[in-house]
């Protein structure tokens, strides 16, 4: 037989299990209303933050700041009026709208007629040349005119940019600044490359902002637009973020759905 003792600690043990199972399971109890943790869990997941213990102290927070509104609406009778169903019916009701227009958009998707339109349009964009630039970049103009000088008297450009360029980007690769428009420059570097011919050096440094540059022109190329399939998917971002394109999409969903609807 157990004493009065005995069975105090067993119930006070058994209280304590049962109280630690129950926040177990819980992210917290407000005024008695559990908040599930599998709700903690997903608030988690959607702010698509690093677990953490500051992520998830800061997600029970807002929980529990939410309970305490919704308690305390439910206390003033809130719910209940008039005026608040109604803009809780008008906020449900663009919640579904929008969600079925979105699941409509994914089903229906963007069709091959307008994709081909948008990719004309994208196409006569790409326009003019493009160059292979070279350049050796200082800071002041004589250094340029000696390093233009030593070039032309048969010292590498590649070389030279290695030991003088002060642009760190391109130095490490002998001046190479790759395939660039005219647009991708300052104005200054830009119309001193577009009079150079393949393979041709600018007789003397150009004044940009950053310094003094000798420019060398490696190659030079027609710009040539992508294939339509490797822009397809920006292509129908940019068709569907259209807000023309969206009124059009939800008049030809809701004459979808008036021409299989029973109306009376």
């Amino acid at each position: 037989m157990f004493n009065s003792r005995q069975i105090l600690s067993i119930s006070a043990l058994s209280f304590a299990l049962l109280s630690n199972q129950s926040f177990a399971q819980n992210a917290a109890i407000v005024n008695g209303k559990a908040i599930p943790k599998a709700q903690l869990d997903r608030l988690v997941q959607k702010s698509k933050q690093a677990d953490s213990p500051q992520v998830r102290d800061q997600g029970r927070e807002m929980l529990i700041t939410r309970e305490l509104i919704l308690q305390e609406a439910n206390n003033r009778g809130i719910p209940q009026k008039e005026a608040v169903r109604d803009q809780l019916e008008q906020a449900k009701m663009g919640v579904l709208i929008a969600a079925v227009f979105e699941e409509y958009v994914d089903r229906e998707g963007v069709s091959d007629a307008e994709l081909k339109a948008s990719y004309e349009q994208v196409k006569g964009q790409y326009t003019g040349k493009e160059y292979q630039v070279e350049h050796i970049l200082v800071e002041k103009e004589a250094d340029g005119k000696a390093i233009t000088a030593q070039i032309k008297a048969g010292a590498s450009f590649a070389q030279l940019a290695k030991e003088k360029s002060k642009d760190p980007g391109s130095a490490v690769n002998g001046g190479e600044l790759g395939w660039v428009s005219e647009e991708a420059l300052v104005p200054e570097f830009s119309k001193s490359m577009a009079q150079l011919k393949k393979g041709q050096m600018t007789d003397k440094p150009v004044k940009t902002q950053f310094g003094w540059h000798i420019i060398k022109v490696a190659d030079i190329r027609d710009v040539k637009a992508p294939a339509m399939d490797e822009i397809k998917d920006e292509l129908k971002r940019m068709i569907s973020a259209d807000q023309n394109w969206q009124k059009a999409k939800f008049s030809e969903m809701m004459q979808k759905l008036r021409a299989k609807a029973k109306i009376q």
